[in-house]
């Protein structure tokens, strides 16, 4: 039984035999939900609207030889509204960082996004070992890259090799950004969300984290 804000495995999704959207490119979508439109006070962004885009969702996409991916339909048009450069007919950048040894997965951060993490670090100490190491793993262990006009990304042979990728990529929403997977490993991956969601009260409501963090 699945209870509601609960995300579903990739491979608890095949074993409960759960009916999975297909999506572009041979994809699968788990859970996944339209984009959420929130509305900001203000001169909407770059003159198009005041709506902000979040991405949503699971999904479950297939890799060719070349590393070609096919990302969820919605996340593309986040990735539009993220890059400042875009226009009808173009395609849109971002950037993915995908870290040293330790990150088995990779990060995708839209434009706006990665200018947002680009200015904190730009504000800290110069020469400090922390900055030194936020920008090593930001701006040296990342690189640009845009989506094709088919939908697709290209996930080259370093990347893939390193975070195990074969078949399949699996991705997971993460607000303004969105990660990269082996399916394989994000089923088994974070324990310390798992404990944090066991130590809660039983019956207790998740959303009260949220209240925590703005007291």
């Amino acid at each position: 039984i699945r209870r509601a804000g609960e995300q579903t495995s990739p491979q608890v999704a095949r074993a409960a035999g759960l009916a999975r959207k297909r999506d572009e490119g041979g994809g699968s979508d788990i859970g996944s939900s339209p984009i959420c439109r929130f509305r900001i006070l203000g001169a909407g962004k770059r003159g198009r609207g005041t709506v902000v885009r979040r991405f949503r969702g699971e999904s479950v996409q297939k890799v060719d030889a070349k590393g070609r991916v096919s990302i969820p339909a919605h996340y593309r048009r986040v990735l539009e509204d993220g890059d400042p450069n875009w226009s009808e007919g173009k395609s849109p950048e971002f950037i993915i960082v995908y870290g040293d040894h330790r990150r088995d997965f990779l990060e995708c951060f839209t434009i706006d996004a990665a200018n947002e993490v680009d200015e904190k670090i730009a504000r800290m100490p110069r020469g400090s070992l922390k900055r030194r190491a936020m920008e090593q793993l930001f701006n040296g262990q990342s690189l640009p890259a845009t989506v094709d006009e088919t939908g697709r990304i290209v996930l080259p042979a370093k990347l893939r090799q390193k975070i195990g990728i074969e078949a399949e990529a699996y991705f997971m929403a993460m607000g303004d950004t969105f990660q990269v997977w082996k399916p394989e490993t994000y089923g088994v991956h974070d324990s310390a969300v798992d404990e944090l969601l066991d130590s809660l009260p039983a019956g207790a409501d998740i959303w009260t984290l949220l209240d925590e963090e703005e007291g």
